[in-house]
C-alpha cells in the first residue's frame, strides 16, 4: 500500500493524460474527420450543439492532456458531458446502459475527478513561473 501512496500523483497524471487524449480524439474526429471520422455527420460551423461541443472536447482535451489550465478545462469538459448525457441520452432510457450514455457519463465523472484534484505530475503548467508573489500581503502589498 506504502507503493500505491507513493506513486498517487504519477498515477493522476497519467489517467489525467490518458483522458484529455481520448476527449481530444473524439473533438478532432468530429471536427476534422481524423482520426475515424466523426460517429454520425459532421456537424457543420458554429452549429448548436455538435460544433462547440466538439470543439471544447478538442480544445479541452489537450489542455487537460498537457496540464495547463486543468482545473477549469476539465470543469468545462465535465459540465459538456453532463449536457451531453442529460440532454441527447437520458431522453431515451433512465440507466446509462440502456441510453447509450455510458461515454459522456465516464467523461463527465472522470473530468470532475481532475478538476477536483488537480492535474497531478508531469503537468505542463508546473514549468511555467508562478504568478504568485512570494510575500504579499493580503491586500497584495509587499
Amino acid at each position: 500500500m506504502e507503493a500505491l501512496e507513493r506513486s498517487k500523483e504519477h498515477v493522476l497524471g497519467l489517467f489525467r493524460i490518458v483522458v484529455g487524449l481520448l476527449f481530444a480524439c473524439h473533438g478532432a474526429a468530429t471536427l476534422f474527420g481524423v482520426p475515424g471520422g466523426p460517429h454520425g455527420a459532421a456537424p457543420h460551423f458554429a452549429a448548436w450543439p455538435g460544433w462547440w461541443a466538439a470543439a471544447i472536447q478538442l480544445v479541452g482535451g489537450i489542455l487537460v492532456l498537457g496540464g495547463l489550465g486543468t482545473r477549469v478545462a476539465a470543469l468545462l469538459c465535465s459540465g459538456s458531458m453532463a449536457y451531453a448525457y442529460f440532454d441527447v441520452h437520458q431522453a431515451q432510457a433512465a440507466l446509462p446502459i440502456e441510453n447509450g450514455g455510458e461515454p459522456a457519463a465516464m467523461f463527465c465523472w472522470s473530468f470532475l475527478l481532475i478538476a477536483a484534484f488537480g492535474p497531478g505530475r508531469w503537468a505542463l503548467a508546473s514549468t511555467l513561473p508562478s504568478r504568485r508573489r512570494s510575500g504579499a500581503g493580503a491586500t497584495g502589498s509587499a
